[in-house]
């Protein structure tokens, strides 16, 4: 929902374990605290609660305490997690997991395979209330009704016995066990808790490599490290996470060594660059992530015109935002699929940027000069920088080149994310980075009519569209499946309800003593390698 390669010469370490780097800098970290790893996160977990989370700052925190059946690994291919090995049907429709051995809860239970079905069934319970679950399981047979309250549990996922699980699915999807990765597939000991958001570190007991010790909203959350966990002992004895919300404040407890590693801000980059003791601290990471710019119909009528909103797209210079604003750090985005997923296409063109043509546009929709549009907002996430900056050249070039006038409004994350769910936004800039590397999760998911697709929170909808991603969800043979997904993204692409501005790279400071540390597109990895070495 809301997930890297690094720069050539960084690829090796983005791939496998990231050594650390060299340099002299100050390496106070934890001072008193040698064996802590501490880096902050930029605002609250929006949730405790893997069957409620829908955000990759929020996963970043949960994937240490919570596991699944499969995960992601540093190569970016799926990999057994719970899961020893599996095996698919002939049909496709039916896998079966055979579950490690020997596992145990933080809290001492053994793990079995009721524990899956129960955590699956929990999430999507309709008296929880999950906003992601019933959409990362809608595939599985039986889940819809579940989930709607018509069913005592989900038909599809039945207990062989305590160490085996079978999962039947709809129709044979390729990207299906991607999607199984997702925390809303997290597993936690049966009635453990009940259909109810989790709000209290004692009840985030999973089988992950650390255990949740304790969090003070807007201050720290604290993990300890599971001596007991299956993948062996992880190398730091805790994980420290500040709430850290001003990039300055983040930032400076970098250089006075009290965090070890911290996202560095665009801003920033130029003078770190040029510090001799931090210089080399410096690392890119490449994410499967698209930056956009979204256009609601469901909230702003103009919008349902294809003309305003290929106006709107033509009068956004994405060049000059990426290249001058942003400073260059990140790929202008030719696509809504990103680098590194499945489809990706380096030859796929969105509209250009002809600000005359964008004005005819608009005036042959009824708004020359952008006289008679209703009032507009555009909005966005109040803790990112970037962000910031990137909706502000919009709406300038926007009023410079159309004549629209637009207000802007920040909001707090959580806040952001509940508003998107109840189809409030007009005009938003927001990113989407890939649960799982497969064209679905960018074109289907989140662009397909509402509510197959289940990210579509804007009411666009086209029918030819619909139907070329329905057609290459369930299609067999790789080449033609990406072929129907080409198809549908040159449609959106020409009307403009995604505006795509960059594919997102990070610039990350890291403390040279932090040796271990594992990404991928989608970020950090569980920190069950990490170590400091001084």
């Amino acid at each position: 929902m809301l997930r890297r390669l690094l720069l050539p010469t960084l690829a090796i370490a983005a791939l496998g374990l990231l050594a650390g780097c060299q340099g002299g800098f100050s390496e106070r970290a934890s001072a008193g605290k040698e064996n802590t790893f501490r880096y902050p996160i930029v605002t609250n977990p929006t949730t405790l609660d893997p069957g409620m989370v829908r955000d990759g700052d929020t996963i970043d925190l949960l994937q240490q305490i919570f596991e699944g059946l499969v995960a992601w690994g540093t190569d970016n291919r799926v990999v057994g997690q719970l899961a020893e090995r599996w095996e698919v049907s002939d049909d496709g429709m039916t896998f079966t997991f055979f579950l490690r051995k020997g596992v145990k809860f933080h809290n001492g239970a053994p793990f079995t395979a009721h524990d899956v079905k129960w955590s699956w069934e929990r999430a999507c319970h309709p008296e929880l209330g999950s906003p992601t679950a019933g959409q990362y399981m809608a595939e599985i047979v039986g889940s819809k009704e579940y989930v709607e309250g018509k069913a005592d549990s989900i038909s599809g996922v039945q207990v062989v016995d305590d160490h085996t699980l079978t999962v039947q699915i709809d129709k044979p999807r390729p990207y299906i066990l991607g999607k199984m990765t997702y925390a809303a597939f997290f597993v936690l000991p049966k009635d453990s808790v009940g259909p109810v958001e989790i709000r209290d570190v004692k009840d985030m007991v999973g089988t992950g490599p650390f255990k949740a010790e304790s969090f003070v909203p807007e201050q720290l959350f604290v993990m300890t490290a599971n001596k007991d966990y299956h993948g062996g002992a992880p190398k730091v004895d805790k994980i420290e996470r500040p709430v850290i919300k001003d990039p300055a404040t983040r930032f400076n407890k970098y250089k006075s060594g009290e965090v070890d590693l911290v996202m560095l801000e665009r801003q920033d980059l130029a003078a770190v660059l040029a510090d001799p003791k931090i210089k080399d601290h410096v690392h890119y990471f490449d994410r499967a992530a698209t930056w956009y710019v979204g256009l609601a119909p469901i909230k702003y009528e103009p919008f349902k015109d294809v003309r305003v909103r290929q106006a709107f797209h033509m009068a956004i210079d994405r060049e000059q935002i990426v290249n001058e604003v942003l400073g260059g750090v990140n790929t202008l985005a030719n696509s809504i699929v990103p680098k590194g997923v499945l489809g990706y296409r380096p030859e796929a063109k969105p509209l250009p940027y002809d600000p005359k043509k964008a004005a005819e546009l608009l005036a042959a929709a009824g708004y020359p000069g952008g006289q008679g549009m209703p009032p507009l907002e555009l909005t966005y996430r109040e803790d990112r920088p970037d962000v910031r900056v990137v909706a502000e050249a919009v709406a300038t070039q926007l009023q410079k080149n159309l004549g629209v006038k637009i207000t802007q409004r920040t909001m707090e994350w959580r806040a952001y994310l509940e508003r998107q769910d109840s189809f409030d936004l007009q005009f938003f800039h927001m990113r989407w980075g890939a649960d799982y590397l497969d064209p679905e999760n960018f074109l289907s998911f989140m662009l397909a009519t509402y509510p197959y697709g289940p990210e579509n929170k804007m009411g666009y909808s086209n029918p030819q569209f619909d139907a070329l991603v329905k057609e290459a969800d369930v299609e067999q043979n790789e080449a033609k499946r990406l072929a129907l997904y080409a198809q549908a993204e040159d449609i959106v692409l020409n009307e403009g309800p995604w505006i795509p501005i960059y594919f997102q790279r990070d610039i990350e400071l890291i403390q040279p003593k932090v040796k271990g540390l594992r990404v991928s597109l989608f970020g950090h990895l569980p920190h069950v390698a990490v170590e400091l070495k001084p």
